[in-house]
């Protein structure tokens, strides 16, 4: 980003000024106004996107909605040919299904791009700005290049500046550049070439922590970097989810196989002599009997259903094919700050008087610490710091609130004397100074780097007072500085000096005596590590990316469980843009990688490597610059609590407690739902084959048509749909978590699943519903080759027995397919309440379809005889006992299945 930007950190505050055609009071009304109206106000702009309308007509004109419009206009066609047949009304009601269908799919796909508008808000609503001779408050809209501003404490930025004055100015970067640690600006001219890096430089959405300063506008607008990022998030346009291109190839699939066999037997029936109208209506059947009408629905309300449970489990979905998507997932890119930690610095370790304290047990351990030296350290840490108290709390700097409140809940009544003379944190120095008033005098504390304190010291504050610093204590100091550090905590040197009267910072920083070092860290949240733990069992791979310092990272990696081996791969921005796209790729096949320092477009180009090499990659993030990332990535992932809007908008779901743990809980129900869909999918097509085997017998055997093409969508969208639910509502099966992510790759139809579906469970329903057909024409009189009208009662009741056939055995097929392996007895049969309503519904509807006039002409169905049931009822048991059998054999044939609550292996 930062190669087209004007290379203004390189430049003098005069330079810079003259460069801008601005001067040190700013620019004249006339002139603002006028750039105001060539560069445009300081907002982000929005790319051009496909009309809703587009969207929406997309949603009917794919393969799948085109079989249909097919299948209808066919239908229009034969009723219109034939009027009175019915035809007409099954158009319509195939019509009815295309709309269902493509709604419940465009309100699936239409997203709300609403992360510009999040982008907007993080930008000041108002800002302070020079004008010659006085100082005016601007809308941050009015904004132009030249302009002058003036910032200080609280102060969010609202364009890329370059500083003309700094006083003790420190910088919140993180939504930016992903660094934790405020960063501190000068005014000075910069040798750095990335704008990210230079130190002279206030960036667009970043905020001041503490100090003041001058500065002039260079970019606005969407030529800022925060505009950049917001370019790369809007033009990054979202795959379909595996499970969306799973669906879209199976409706393919079956719309192919659906109208090759309607092709062969239209064909077939024209030489067998089948009048036209006749053919035409049987090519229509087989169509919609193949065809599963309510897939697209059912898998889009199973979705919202995961989506549910994840929600009470603290994970807001907002894309629905998220839910799935994450359950495949390959890679997990997270960064550091917010995600991995708590986005809170925290005083981890004390070096004092030769002695350390450290983790966990810092503030007991303080107590075990030489008394005279560690108070004079806590005094240190209480006193020296740039915050402010508003409202009753200390505002400023997080890192001092840190050191402050740690000290004041050592000692309640540490000293609260105020600093009468400030010397500021400044970079050059790399430190700051305090002077307080005692009642022995002034004494001076100063914190800062260790290795300019002890440049500047002459003592080390010993158990029994001040010691020379003899080259042993220098050592000593250097190593405990080193072992911290190498912990990936940030290292600060404490020292105090008692003098007689103020002076100037010559005279004050001088003869200084070292009080101690102290180690700070943003620590890693409680739960990331049995969390990071799942992930390795689950064989997902987890990638840090952080714009903190390697070192930092690498702690972090290796305290959270994240890096377990010895030698990660540790790469640096800097590093990876010398990287080709293949030298990265190569790379990213290191068992263990983290990347540090990087930039939002370096996070966006390792994702994009990732997928190339053919992973499914979900990617947390909380920060603006997460924001093209999370969009780039097959599920993107924000933080809830510590997460800008802009990434939340950007992401598709958002971890609402921002715990790592309610990451992996998701990954579990995503598997869930991709197993659910599987078996919803064997239940639902196999009464397919149920459906199309009185269609085959009708054109082979010349025998009346078992089912109307209105019965078999009764069957697809009205008994079929609520069970297909309940099993969509599955909870995740035990050991889920304990198998490799599934391979992209692998299709939602296997061949066993196809076997399972169409030979196997579809045979025993096809058998039951023309069993119970046939024996209703037998029992009638009927005799092979006979001719019966449709408006027959004794065909009205042997079509009604065939529906009641396929009904009856999809009650049973409903809990054998809740596992393709386990026993259906593993489960608790009352466990799913979904289901049970399902099969109840089946009962009701299966009861009216045969008794209830007023269904019975809608349908064409009329009460069979009684005894009839007697034929139908055995399939159900034959179809449990059958399936029952098939699972025994595969399991011992290797597979251990077991009782719920028990761990499986991978179906």
């Amino acid at each position: 980003m930062s190669g087209t930007r004007p290379h203004i950190q390189h430049l003098t505050s005069e330079e810079a000024l003259r460069s801008l055609g601005s001067g040190p009071e700013g620019l004249p009304e006339a002139e603002a106004a006028r750039r105001l109206r060539e560069f445009g106000p300081n907002a982000l702009e929005r790319l051009e996107r496909e009309p809703a309308l587009r969207q929406l007509l997309r949603q009917f004109i794919h393969f799948f909605a085109l079989l249909l419009w097919v299948a209808a206009g066919l239908a229009f066609a034969a009723g219109w040919r034939q009027p009175g047949s019915g035809m007409g009304s099954l158009g319509f009601a195939i019509v009815g299904v295309i709309l269902v269908n493509g709604l419940f799919s465009f309100w699936q796909a239409h997203k709300a791009e609403a992360a510009l508008e999040a982008l907007k808000r993080l930008l000041p609503q108002q800002v302070r700005v020079a004008r010659p001779g006085r100082v005016v408050l601007l809308p941050a809209w009015e904004v132009v290049p030249g302009d002058v501003l003036l910032l200080g404490e609280g102060d969010a930025v609202p364009a890329d500046c370059r500083l003309l004055e700094a006083e003790g100015i420190r910088v919140d970067t993180a939504t930016v550049t992903g660094e934790s640690v405020p960063k501190t600006l000068d005014a000075d001219p910069s040798d750095e070439e990335s704008v990210l890096a230079a130190r002279n430089l206030l960036l667009a959405g970043t905020g001041v922590v503490s100090g003041q300063g001058r500065a002039v506008v260079y970019a606005t607008g969407m030529r800022t970097e925060f505009g950049a990022i917001a370019r790369m998030t809007q033009q990054v346009e979202k795959g379909l989810s595996p499970l969306q291109a799973h669906v879209a190839r199976l409706s393919r699939w079956i719309g192919a196989l659906s109208l090759g066999i309607g092709l062969v037997f239209f064909l077939l029936g024209h030489r067998m002599g089948i009048p036209p109208m006749a053919n035409l209506m049987f090519t229509i059947g087989v169509i919609v009997a193949n065809v599963p009408e309510g897939l697209l629905p059912t898998v889009t309300l199973a979705l919202a259903m995961g989506a549910q449970r994840l929600a009470r489990k603290q994970a807001l979905v907002r894309h629905l094919p998220a839910v799935e998507a994450l359950g495949s997932a390959t890679v997990i890119c997270t960064d550091k700050t917010g995600t991995l930690t708590e986005n809170r610095m925290e005083v981890r370790r004390l070096f004092v008087a030769g002695r350390e304290a450290g983790h966990e047990a810092v503030p007991a351990a303080v107590g075990s610490l030489p008394s005279r030296a560690a108070e004079r350290l806590m005094e240190g840490m209480a006193l020296c710091h740039g915050l402010r108290r508003v409202e009753g709390a200390w505002r400023g700097d997080p890192m001092e609130q840190a050191l402050v409140a740690f000290a004041e809940g050592l000692s309640p009544q540490a000293p609260g004397t105020p600093a009468i003379q400030e010397l500021a944190f400044d970079a050059d120095r790399r430190r700051m100074s305090t002077l307080h008033r005692t009642p022995d005098g002034l004494r001076l504390h100063t914190k800062g780097a260790p290795e300019t304190l002890l440049e500047l010291a002459t003592a080390v504050l010993a158990a029994e007072g001040p010691a020379p610093l003899t080259d042993a204590l220098r050592r000593q100091l250097q190593e405990s500085q080193a072992r911290m550090a190498d912990a990936g905590l940030r290292v600060l040197a404490f020292a105090t000096r008692d003098l007689a009267e103020e002076g100037d910072a010559g005279d004050l920083e001088r003869e200084l005596v070292i009080t101690g070092l102290v180690g700070l860290e943003d620590p890693p949240r409680a739960e990331v590590a049995e969390a990071m733990a799942i992930c390795h069992r689950a064989g997902i791979k987890v990638i840090m990316i952080t714009g903190d310092h390697p070192r930092t990272a690498l702690a972090i990696g290796r305290e959270t469980g994240l890096l377990r081996g010895p030698s990660p791969v540790v790469v640096t921005g800097e590093e990876l843009r010398r990287l080709s796209d293949t030298q990265l790729q190569l790379r990213l096949e290191a068992p263990e990688i983290l990347f540090a320092r990087m930039g939002a477009e370096q996070k966006l180009r390792i994702v994009q490597a990732l997928k190339r090499k053919g992973h499914l990659v979900a990617v947390t993030g909380d920060g603006v610059n997460d924001a093209p990332a999370l969009r780039e990535a097959d599920i993107g992932i924000a933080m809830g609590r510590s997460g800008t809007e802009v990434a939340k908008e950007a992401a598709d779901m958002v971890l609402l407690d921002d715990h790592f743990a309610t990451l992996v809980r998701a990954i579990e129900e995503g598997r869930a739902v991709f197993d659910n869909v599987r078996k919803f999918l064997t239940y639902h097509m196999s009464s397919n084959v149920a459906e199309l085997a009185p269609y085959l017998a009708w054109a082979l055997l010349r025998v009346p048509l078992g089912l109307t093409v209105i019965q078999i969508l009764m069957v697809d969208l009205g008994t079929d749909m609520v069970p297909a639910l309940g099993l969509g509502a599955e909870p995740p099966e035990p050991g889920a978590m304990d198998r490799p992510p599934r391979r992209p790759s692998e299709p939602i139809l296997t061949s066993g699943l196809v076997i399972r579906t169409y030979l196997w469970l579809g045979a025993v329903e096809a058998a039951a519903g023309l069993s119970g057909f046939f024996f209703v024409l037998g029992r009638g009189g009927w005799r092979l080759g006979q001719a019966l009208g449709g408006e027959a009662v004794l065909y009205r009741q042997a079509t009604a027995a065939c529906l009641a056939g396929i009904i009856l055995t999809q009650m049973m097929n409903v809990f054998v397919c809740r596992h393709p392996r386990a026993s259906a007895f593993a489960f608790p049969w009352l466990g799913n309440r979904l289901l049970l309503a399902g099969v109840a519904l089946e009962a009701l509807l299966l009861m009216a379809f045969t008794y209830l006039p007023p269904v019975n002409r809608i349908l064409g169905t009329a009460a069979f005889p009684a005894e009839t049931w007697l034929v139908l009822l055995p399939f159900p048991l034959a179809l449990l006992l059958l399936e029952e059998g098939r699972k025994v054999l595969l399991r011992r044939r290797g597979w251990q299945g077991g009782v719920s609550g028990t761990a499986r292996s991978r179906p």
